[in-house]
């Protein structure tokens, strides 16, 4: 019997592979700008350079996570198509820089992210909700988390699951005045603490993988659109993402009451990522755990990146060396001496 040959599927790991040259391109873009202080400049590189790439990929794509609605951004705004209009219809959502901040300033931990899946199957946020409350974690613990329950029965049914001792286990948390009381119940009952500057989509990653990075959970609130992103992700590696919607003040708590919106409703990661055909693509920009930055030569460059599909549990790390010379596209900051000839 002649060996089957799907169609769809070679297409889809086409597909995956074409999402991890946008980000790519991406962190080339922005990783120039790293440590310069200019915030505005680190976002817009990596802003045009990914919609420019997205432009080549095979795919009918409409944007749900992305800079923010159409009258706020001029590309990547939610709502645009993003591809060439060829087949499959799917959700995007992208983050050119994930840690722009920590980008601007120098410090590590700054990815380039994008993920889709089918067409309207990723959670959109009602108009005005930008945080959540979220508890991340891998396979093996996907079922004793439950983001209603206490910090300490959390950490107690993961040491139980683990066969560990609570202070064995490390808990990643952004470092934000709004979280002092749950680093101070962590501190009580002995875990450890790796508080992060930015860049919790990375961190959820990471506590997804805890077996080759030593994080076990990721605990406390962060942005809505990266739980999205999250979720694309750990719906490939397995793991599981729980969130609510997280108000900022009394008064933004009494808009969404108004608005009809269940505070207490729990997002898992099958609620913010519908679809059972996923792909997420990351790349370092200036490096961290999860990936190496990108590292410049005068021939051109390297960069680390991360592919994963959900519907083959594949996750596959990319090491990739760009040569100016060679690359068909022009790059949009090219050696002093290319860009002189």
């Amino acid at each position: 019997m002649e060996p089957r040959f799907d169609v769809v599927q070679v297409t889809n790991r086409n597909l995956a592979m074409e999402l991890v040259r946008v980000t790519e391109a991406a962190a080339l873009s922005a990783g120039r700008w790293m440590g310069k202080g200019n915030k505005e400049m680190v976002d817009q590189a990596a802003v045009d350079a990914m919609r420019q790439a997205l432009d080549g990929v095979d795919m009918s794509g409409v944007v749900v996570i992305g800079e923010g609605e159409k009258d706020e951004a001029p590309m990547l705004y939610i709502g645009e198509q993003v591809g060439n209009g060829n087949q499959p219809e799917v959700d995007v959502a992208v983050d050119p820089v994930d840690g722009t901040r920590p980008l601007s300033q120098g410090v590590p931990g700054a990815l380039a992210v994008v993920a889709i899946a089918e067409r309207g199957s990723m959670y959109a946020a009602p108009p005005g909700v930008f945080y959540m409350e979220k508890i991340a974690v891998g396979p093996a613990l996907k079922h004793v988390i439950d983001i209603n329950a206490p910090v300490a029965v959390n950490l107690d049914r993961i040491a139980r699951v683990r066969e560990a001792h609570i202070d064995d286990l490390t808990v990643v948390i952004l470092d934000r005045p709004r979280h002092q009381e749950i680093i101070r119940q962590i501190r009580e009952i002995g875990a450890r603490i790796r508080l992060i500057s930015d860049g919790d989509v990375a961190a959820a990653i990471q506590a997804a993988m805890e077996d080759y990075t030593g994080v076990d959970v990721l605990m406390g609130i962060g942005g809505a659109p990266e739980a999205v992103l999250a979720a694309a992700a750990l719906k490939c590696i397995g793991g599981e993402i729980q969130c609510k919607i997280w108000p900022r003040n009394d008064e933004e708590r009494e808009r969404f009451k108004q608005d009809g919106i269940d505070l207490n409703q729990v997002y898992r990661t099958d609620d913010l990522v519908k679809g059972n055909d996923v792909s997420f693509a990351a790349t370092g920009i200036s490096g961290g755990e999860l990936l190496d930055g990108v590292k410049y030569f005068g021939w051109g460059a390297r960069t680390s990146s991360v592919m994963m599909r959900s519907r083959s549990g594949t996750i596959r790390y990319i090491q990739a060396r760009h040569q100016w010379r060679r690359k068909s596209q022009v790059m949009p900051h090219p050696p002093l001496q290319e860009a002189a000839e």
